[in-house]
């Protein structure tokens, strides 16, 4: 019989679908992966355009319950948001009310073919946006206002959180808060209340993705709470290898 790895799984729209590309010399996925390599397969299922209402039409199809046969699901990521946050007008379709997105949310952390693998869930906030740079796309592409808002976005973050506060069990990424502390950080003399925040460094060209940088910071703040038994090990130690180590395999004469 197969024998497949443990899985970690990224689960949400563009902004995981874009993290196993290499932005300015990393790539979140690959980083991750060599965090757990040999121990569990880090996969993603990061869907460009899709909100909390198409994840869970499709969550089935992608999560089947436990099998002898089937990999066992470890860790959950799920990142949804930016695009249920998508203002409602004549040029857009992807928009999701704010509650409907936190019920969504709160049946995906719950579906039975989740639970039934017990994997430890990180809920992710969508992150901040760049409401200027988006604005100034979206006129050009011929939208009557721009498609989101800083404000309303921050709305789906609150209630990301909210959702990872209400279920057991659920752990709260804040990526809204990470990166927000990030650029305040780069931003010398920044005063709350006072001119728009930002820095370009944190997002690409569009407004919504992340840079390299961004995606480095996103890493930083989801490893403590992935595969912390495996940190300052040797770098030969073998602990949950789900396959034999060479030298385990050819022991001297």
């Amino acid at each position: 019989m197969a024998k497949p790895y443990p899985q970690v799984v990224l689960f949400g729209d563009s902004l995981f679908q874009g993290s196993v590309v290499t932005f300015e010399g990393f790539c979140f996925q690959a980083e991750l992966q060599c965090h757990v390599n040999r121990r569990y397969d880090v996969v993603n299922r990061g869907f460009s355009g899709w909100n909390s209402a198409n994840a869970l039409k499709y969550l089935p199809e992608m999560f089947p319950p436990p099998s002898p046969s089937g990999p066992q699901l470890k860790y959950l990521l799920v990142l949804l948001g930016a695009n249920d946050a998508v203002q409602p007008m004549h040029t857009t379709t992807q928009n999701v009310p704010l509650e409907e997105y936190k019920q969504n949310l709160i049946k995906i952390v719950t579906h039975p073919n989740i639970t039934a693998h017990n994997p430890k869930i990180l809920l992710v906030t969508p992150p901040p946006i760049d409401e200027i740079r988006i604005t100034k796309l979206d006129l050009a592409w011929g939208h009557p206002k721009p498609t989101r808002t800083a404000k309303v976005s921050a709305g789906y973050t609150q209630a990301a959180r909210e959702v990872a506060a209400e279920v057991p069990g659920v752990v709260s990424i804040d990526l809204w808060q990470a990166l927000m502390d990030h650029a305040v950080a780069k931003t010398p003399g920044f005063k709350a209340g006072g001119p728009l925040l930002g820095t370009p460094e944190l997002g690409e060209q569009g407004g919504l993705h992340l840079s390299g940088e961004a995606y480095r910071v996103f890493y930083q703040t989801v490893l403590p709470h992935i595969g912390q038994e495996y940190v300052g090990l040797p770098d030969d130690d073998r602990t949950d290898y789900v396959f034999p180590d060479w030298r385990d395999l050819n022991p001297p004469a």
